[in-house]
């Protein structure tokens, strides 16, 4: 299991090596918004991204015309984002790429196609394992230490 790990690690960092031009943060915070996350602080929350984080990705995004955001309502603390249509051209060319690049990986490995994309049924176990990390991080944060 350990070399599992060690491969998902290396496959993380040849999938933002292969992502043009965002960061895998960036990716991130595109395809959240692609998804329908709406809020960059449910955004923050989904991803387990520190605040920073996806407020200069946000920022960066933005500054590229990939997402839109603006203020909600009265409180300018929260933030609403959208995908533009050239945002979910480059969410879709970087998705694409990645796809080619499994498919090719899974070739030169001897593997069926389905072996990786079985990964994604793991999708809702990691939603669950997020959330539960970031409640208990807020705990932690909130109280000053953890016992």
């Amino acid at each position: 299991m350990v070399e599992v790990v060690r491969v998902l690690a290396r496959l993380a960092r040849l999938m933002e090596r292969n992502s043009g031009e965002l960061s895998l943060a960036q990716y991130r915070v595109l395809a959240a918004v692609g998804a329908g996350e709406e809020r960059a602080s449910r955004v923050a929350q989904r991803l387990a991204l520190g605040k920073p984080t996806v407020s200069a990705s946000v920022d960066a995004l933005t500054r590229r015309g990939l997402i839109t955001s603006a203020s909600v309502g009265e409180d300018q603390r929260a933030v609403a984002l959208t995908l533009t249509p050239p945002g979910q051209a480059m969410l879709d060319r970087v998705e694409s790429g990645w796809v080619a690049m499994l498919e090719e990986l899974c070739a030169r490995g001897g593997l069926p196609n389905d072996a990786l994309a079985a990964l994604g049924s793991l999708t809702k176990a990691v939603d669950e394992l997020t959330t539960r990390s970031t409640s208990s991080a807020g705990a932690v944060g909130a109280s000053g230490s953890s016992a």
